[in-house]
């Protein structure tokens, strides 16, 4: 007889938890290091069953959409709505780069995404020709500094910094170049893999990043009057694919007001990408986790997992470019975490003049235990960009990248064991504080503006969003793209 006893006791705990009114102080007390630790477990398997990579185009990143959907649309299904947003992209996989010196020595080098092909087989052997080096403006970056300098037939020696990669290598094709041998700006062999974006598919040149020491030395020998001879060779393949951002929010709150979540669900191609990004996944699984447990909250709580960022910000911007003028005045605050949990963390929060309330939530939050915050202002190197250039209040959390913060940023060894676990729960923490205050209460939420940061970043971001818009158009291939038109998972 004490079994029926046992289920009604259930169920009416249950009862009690369905109508348990949401508080930024339970969604704090529910983060906890072993859940998260338990959803970056298996984000790490997902890759090292997938060779290695979660990246957009790849079997491992379709597994990490699975897994996110086991989470939100089977396991939260009473308490969420969960959409998938389908769009085709440029997929980009360099399958061969070697860089060999004057000697016959194979030197190391790394390949950006969205490489161009050298010929092949025997790919491009050239003599360098050096160039100036500015390290305060960039070298190479501007016009002027190509003036008198003919590169016709030639691979350019140039030095990687300041501006994008993809600048250095226009004026560089413009100038005659075959070809560009751009070495690294820090020492040492570790070298991070850029992005040349899809939009640059065309109009560049071969590229290959070697070392600083490997750059310098060739560099003194064109200063000591020697034909330094170089080849360059790229196989790399370019294909449409299918891919995926994933949209989940709570039934409960109004439609018309919405707190929204995002960070990006891809890793780069070189490793699993624990760090940067699934910390900013599993932090958002968890708080969705959270938060279906409680109901009272006046404003929805949306959370997107997105595609393809690591290729240049690909799904949040097809996201908010294809949101309407009414449907980005719903949302009223978005929080990007992108990289939380670095293992030698900073603290920094990026906001800008239309940020409000934002960043003073997520920084009360870490300065009481103990940490030191710093700011800075948005740049367009996050999915943040796209929901700033519609002038929606927008804050973001960061615990660096490169040295000295994250080593191991966009290498094979962001893996489980890349994560500073103290830093990754308070920010997990702050990040549930905060979007819950707003989801209780706007007071502090400026209304959309289209104001940016500053004029720089107005027109770059403002330039991403016109470059995307045409991109969007081709990549949609007649899927539904508003938010009303988002798949629905069946």
């Amino acid at each position: 007889m004490r079994a029926p006893f046992a289920i009604a006791a259930i169920l009416s705990v249950s009862a009690v938890a369905a109508t348990d009114p949401l508080t930024a102080d339970k969604v704090e007390a529910d983060i906890n290091q072993v859940e998260l630790q338990r959803v970056l477990w298996n984000l790490n398997k997902i890759a090292r069953d997938n060779g290695g990579t979660r990246a957009f185009g790849t079997p491992g990143y379709k597994a990490s959409v699975d897994f996110v959907l086991e989470r939100v649309q089977t396991r939260f299904a009473k308490e969420l709505d969960t959409y998938l947003q389908p769009f085709n992209f440029t997929f980009e996989q360099t399958l061969e780069i070697s860089v060999t010196g004057p000697d016959g020595e194979d030197v190391i080098v790394v390949s950006p995404q969205y490489n161009t092909a050298t010929p092949l087989p025997g790919g491009t052997t050239a003599s360098l020709i050096d160039t100036p080096v500015n390290d305060e403006t960039g070298s190479m970056c501007l016009p002027e500094q190509w003036e008198g300098i003919d590169a016709t037939g030639k691979l350019a020696l140039v030095k990687r910094g300041i501006c994008a990669v993809s600048d250095k290598l226009k004026l560089a094709r413009a100038h005659g170049a075959l070809g560009v041998i751009l070495y690294n700006q820090t020492p040492g062999d570790s070298i991070v893999k850029p992005t040349l974006s899809a939009e640059n598919i065309g109009l560049l040149i071969p590229v290959g990043i070697i070392p600083l020491e490997v750059g310098l030395a060739w560099q003194a020998a064109l200063a000591a009057g020697e034909d330094v001879v170089v080849n360059l060779l790229v196989d790399s393949i370019a294909e449409e694919r299918e891919t995926w951002n994933v949209i989940s929010e709570t039934k409960e709150g109004d439609p018309n007001n919405v707190i929204m979540l995002g960070a990006h669900l891809d890793s780069v191609q070189e490793g699993p990408g624990i760090n940067d990004d699934g910390s900013g996944t599993a932090a958002l699984l968890e708080l969705a986790g959270s938060i279906k447990k409680y109901k009272g909250f006046p404003h929805k709580i949306r959370f997107g997992w997105w595609a393809a960022e690591e290729a240049g910000l690909v799904g949040s911007y097809y996201y908010t470019e294809h949101l309407t003028e009414e449907e980005a005045d719903k949302i009223k605050y978005y929080f990007n975490y992108d990289m939380i949990a670095s293992p030698f963390p900073m603290y920094e929060i990026s906001s800008y003049e239309n940020s409000g309330i934002g960043p003073s939530l997520l920084e009360e939050y870490i300065v009481a235990q103990g940490k030191e915050v710093s700011y800075s202002e948005f740049d367009d190197r996050s999915d943040y960009a796209g929901f700033i250039a519609l002038g929606i209040p927008t804050a973001a959390l960061f615990t660096g990248d490169g040295e000295p913060w994250d080593p191991c940023y966009h290498q094979a060894c962001d893996d489980i064991d890349n994560i500073n676990w103290e830093a990754y729960v308070i920010n997990t923490k702050a990040a549930g504080r905060a979007a819950v205050t707003l989801a209780l209460s706007l007071e502090g939420v400026p209304p959309r503006t289209t104001t940016t940061p500053n004029k720089r970043s107005r027109a770059e971001m403002r330039r991403s969003f016109k470059r995307w818009s045409a991109l969007a158009e081709e990549a949609s291939h007649g899927h539904m793209c508003s938010h009303q038109g988002l798949k629905p998972v069946v």
